[in-house]
């Protein structure tokens, strides 16, 4: 009976030792705070057991068979997910377990530029690593159409359609990802900008407005003068005064644009030209920010229909074409806008 009693003790003591063992090593780094991040990932459809092969393959020095354990004993070990994943220093396998049941994937950013053209936009996503290149041989109309399927008949192009931000993704998601995420974005701006719109705006719909802010958006980067411009803009529309904004015909000339706009160019109707045609372009003529689409929708109240660089980045306003004209023999001594 003694030995009995001693060898269920001693089973006892090693079973709690063993428990206590295994939470500490559940509660230690996997890497010493000094290490490289390890980058892994989980295919779909892995088990417990293919996800630490897995790991392991990567280069992550985590105990397979413990982790394993860790994963059956806390009811976790069907709840991971598949993706990519980046073993930071400090990180136990408590915490590992963690990461893969919440997906806490590894993430990039892409970031979209204010005033970007669409063109720019396909070239800054394109060339982005960590991302599956799966629209790069689609043409515009074709992926408008996998972004937005009821676009048919609704947009001409997917100028404008989308808003300028930084996306977060995880490593190895489809590019078509960061399109439908800034497209979402830009509907839901300019949405909320709309519900907010002044009244009396020459817009017939929403994608005016959009049309409007591209313009804003191209033809200052100064945030203080938008609502001004905008102003400007929305006044020439009400009295029938062509708009005559560079930016367009810049636009309508495509390739042809050099970077420098001369007389004839001003004089060559294209669809964009807003000194040869009345009223907005056809369609936004770049990506525009949160500030723009608000001055679209919230212009200044002013009697201005003219403004001309000053040359500082700031714009000089002015009521009637004698003032404008004194303010262009004084700040360029070129044509007007």
């Amino acid at each position: 009976m003694a030995l009995i009693r001693k060898l269920i003790i001693t089973g006892v003591i090693v079973s709690v030792a063993a428990v206590g063992g295994f939470q500490w090593w559940s509660g230690q780094p996997i890497i010493p705070a000094d290490s490289p991040v390890i980058p892994f990932a989980i295919a779909q459809g892995s088990g417990v057991g293919g996800a630490t092969q897995q790991m392991a393959s990567a280069g992550v020095p985590v105990n397979g068979f413990l982790f394993g354990v860790l994963a059956r004993v806390t009811g976790k070990a069907s709840q991971l997910k598949a993706g990519s994943y980046e073993l930071k220093p400090g990180t136990t396998p408590r915490r590992l377990i963690t990461q893969l049941v919440r997906g806490e994937f590894a993430q990039e950013s892409l970031t979209i530029i204010e005033g970007w053209t669409f063109r720019q936009m396909r070239q800054a996503v394109d060339a982005a690593p960590n991302l599956k290149h799966e629209t790069a041989k689609l043409a515009d109309k074709e992926l408008l159409e996998k972004i937005v399927p009821e676009a048919s008949g609704k947009y001409a192009t997917p100028e404008g359609l989308f808003f300028p931000d930084t996306y977060l993704f995880a490593k190895n998601s489809s590019d078509l990802q960061i399109y439908k995420q800034a497209h979402e974005m830009m509907m839901k701006r300019l949405k909320a900008a709309w519900e907010k719109r002044e009244p009396n705006l020459p817009y017939t719909d929403p994608y005016q407005a959009l049309i409007m802010a591209s313009l804003v958006e191209k033809e200052t980067g100064q945030k203080s003068e938008r609502a001004m411009i905008a102003g400007v803009f929305v006044n020439r529309l009400k009295t029938g005064m062509l708009l005559q904004t560079d930016p367009t015909v810049i636009y309508g000339m495509g390739e042809k644009y050099d970077g420098k706009i001369r007389k004839k160019d001003l004089e060559t109707d294209t669809p964009y030209n807003t000194y040869t045609r009345a009223g907005l372009p056809p369609t936004p003529i770049a990506l525009p920010g949160v500030q723009s689409l608000a001055a679209a929708l919230m212009p200044a109240k002013t009697d201005a229909l003219y403004f001309v660089s000053r040359g500082d980045g700031t714009s000089h306003f002015s009521v009637n074409l004698n003032e404008h004209n004194k303010a262009v023999n004084q700040y360029q001594r070129q044509g007007s806008k």
